[in-house]
């Protein structure tokens, strides 16, 4: 401790070229500069300034020293600097929820930009339905997640423990198999109703999105297949097993690339949220979720929200 507060007054008296000066900067009293340059000196046995009328000059050995005084100081101070950041760096796991693929949620520039914000954190990634995904949160399974449902309708409709903030808008259509154009002309809610569909579990958005559509018109589907996976559901519509439901980027590439018929004019809203416990909002680790999530969708301060 002694060296170091030698080498921080050698280094302030050769900058200032006065002890008084020095002291000043280091907001210590001279007598108190003067002693430590004295022992500083006195340690390394050789002798750093001469007086001069015009104030303290290095010497030969003093100006050799110097260079490697000052990067010492700055390299301790850069020390100093990344212990303190340690005091405030984010630790532990979060836990996230995530759905459908992972480029339409942006899950890598998520976790990209996450580990810049908090490497030390640690993430487990749990792929499943928004239904799921939101019991989850909603028990403490989870910490966050994503969660699709029709737009206004956030989770919190559906949990009101779960804060929500949405992402996106999009669209669903009704796919059909190649060959069934003829079968969608003109088609309304109960014509598509009469015709086979590949259902999805409740926890599905698919399922939300399509009792929403035909409960109020007193309307059940035809299902004559369930799968719990999109891959799988639209390997069925190829197959001619049924009609399905498909986010609109979607249902455009399999129509071009796979000859998928989409019904015209039918479309169902939906939105895209992240979610978390409104109890744990001002948790490190949910705050820096947040933070991360909004520079990757461009929107104001999620954790201010």
């Amino acid at each position: 401790m002694h060296a170091l507060q030698g080498l921080r007054a050698f280094v302030a008296v050769a900058r200032e070229g006065s002890v008084s000066r020095a002291a000043e900067r280091l907001h210590l009293t001279q007598p108190a500069v003067s002693l430590k340059l004295k022992q500083f000196q006195d340690e390394l046995g050789l002798k750093l300034f001469t007086r001069r009328p015009q104030g303290l000059m290095l010497t030969a050995d003093g100006q050799a020293l110097l260079p490697a005084a000052e990067k010492t100081l700055a390299s301790l101070a850069a020390f100093e600097q990344s212990a303190q950041a340690l005091h405030s760096t984010v630790r532990g796991r979060l836990r996230i929820g995530t759905i459908v693929d992972p480029e339409f949620i942006r899950l890598g520039d998520f976790l990209h930009r996450l580990v810049e914000r908090a490497p030390q954190l640690e993430t487990e990634l749990r792929q499943g339905m928004s239904g799921s995904v939101l019991e989850q949160v909603r028990d403490g399974r989870l910490d966050v997640g994503f969660f699709l449902s029709p737009p206004g309708v956030g989770a919190g409709a559906l949990a009101p423990e779960v804060e929500h903030r949405e992402l996106t808008r999009f669209n669903y259509y009704v796919v059909a198999p190649p060959g069934w154009r003829t079968r969608l002309v003109s088609a309304d809610w109960p014509q598509l109703a009469e015709l086979p569909w590949v259902v999805t579990p409740e926890d599905s958005v698919h399922h939300r999105l399509l009792r929403g559509a035909l409960d109020p018109l007193g309307l059940e589907p035809r299902g004559v297949a369930q799968v719990d996976q999109e891959a799988c559901m639209l390997d069925l519509v190829r197959a001619g097993v049924g009609l399905s439901l498909a986010r609109d980027a979607l249902a455009m590439a399999e129509r071009q690339e796979r000859g998928l018929e989409i019904a015209e004019g039918v479309r169902l809203p939906c939105a895209l949220s992240f979610i978390w416990h409104q109890g744990r909002s001002e948790e490190p680790v949910i705050a820096e979720a947040l933070e991360a999530l909004a520079s990757v969708w461009s929107l104001p301060s999620l954790a201010a929200v």
